[in-house]
């Protein structure tokens, strides 16, 4: 999986490297049990400091979507603790773009296309 960074995004890169990874999880593009680059490559790769790929490794562990361990590294977790529901900061950012998206003027139509194309 190629993570890529927008260094013009007010999203911090940790943050931007947690969403990316997150959706390589639900797409399948990073499989249950697949390996990440360790910290310190990934960071050489990108050409960022190891501590912003650590703090989004660390925050994928305490989400529960990865498992690390010294030996082994960071890897995608097996079983992904499914909650059934969206938190609420989850839920204020799809107001949020939905709200962008109504103002731009993209009818409901293509939203559900969009949220139906995602789920599949």
């Amino acid at each position: 999986m190629v993570i890529k960074i927008d260094e013009l995004s007010d999203v911090p890169i940790y943050l931007q490297i947690r969403n990316q990874i997150v959706m390589g999880i639900s797409s399948g593009e990073l499989a249950a049990g697949e390996q990440l680059p360790t910290v310190r490559a990934l960071a050489f790769e990108m050409g960022i400091n190891t501590m912003t790929v650590s703090k989004a490794y660390q925050l994928l562990k305490t989400e529960g979507y990865l498992m690390t361990d010294r030996k082994n590294g960071a890897r995608v977790r097996n079983e992904i603790q499914k909650r059934g529901s969206m938190s609420e900061s989850d839920r204020n950012e799809l107001k949020r773009i939905l709200s962008e998206a109504r103002l731009s003027g993209v009818k409901k139509e293509e939203i559900i296309d969009i949220v139906e194309q995602s789920y599949k």
